[in-house]
This record gives structure tokens, sequence and C-alpha cells, in this order.
């Protein structure tokens, strides 16, 4: 059995991991970490500490009004994507612990494509 970084528990969700499969769990958030485990397969994990992560990006759409799924991109261990159904809850609580200024919004998809427009034209 894993033992839990936290000793004091926030929230917990169910929550989607976003790997080569997806694998369902639950998403802690406790004082120390933010917690993963997977609901079938007690083996698979994410522990990651507070001080470890760098950055957390989220995917916005309609103004605010849905999330469909966020980003934290550790210190040395890459990125993990996450969903869950009140992704807005999670990344609420997770404003406690990581500062705003490491909390972003991810680039819509109409962005990303005007600025690979405008990247054509700079490369010739």
């Amino acid at each position: 059995m894993v033992q839990s970084l936290n000793t004091k528990v926030d929230i917990t969700e169910d929550a989607t991991f976003f790997s080569f499969l997806n694998e369902n769990g639950q998403i802690m958030i406790g004082n120390k970490a933010f917690e993963f485990y997977n609901s079938k397969d007690v083996r698979k994990y994410i522990q990651i500490p507070w001080n470890e992560i760098n950055l957390v990006t989220a995917n916005v759409f309609f103004k605010g009004k849905w999330i469909s799924r966020f980003a934290i991109q550790t210190k040395s261990d890459g990125t993990f994507q996450f969903s869950s159904k009140e992704t807005k809850m999670v990344l609420r609580t997770m404003q406690a612990y990581v500062p705003a200024d490491k909390m972003l919004q991810a680039d819509s998809f109409f962005k990303n494509i005007k600025r690979g427009i405008m990247s054509l034209g700079k490369n010739k």
C-alpha cells in the first residue's frame, strides 16, 4: 500500500490521468502534495510535492465556464495531464499551494493556428 505524503486532505475527486492509455482514479489535494491514485492498480500512482511544481496550465473554454483539463509541469519529471468532473474546484483548491504566477491559461486552438500562420511568413 502506498503511503500518502499529505497529513491533511483538502479535496478528493474522481479524475482521469492522460498517459499512453487513460487511467481512471482519484486526485487527492492536501497540505504537502498533489496526488493521483489509480482505482484499478494500486502500484500506479503519482505524487507531486508542491515545491516540485513548475507550472500549471488549464484549457479554458467559453470564457471560463468550462475547463476541460489541466497539466502540471514539474521541475524534473515532465508534464502530467489530468481531467476531473469538477476541474474548477480542483484548480481553486490548488491555488492555496501554487503561486498565482505559476498557474496559467493554455493558448486556445485558434491562437495556436494564428501563431503558426504568422510564423510561416517569418521563415522566408
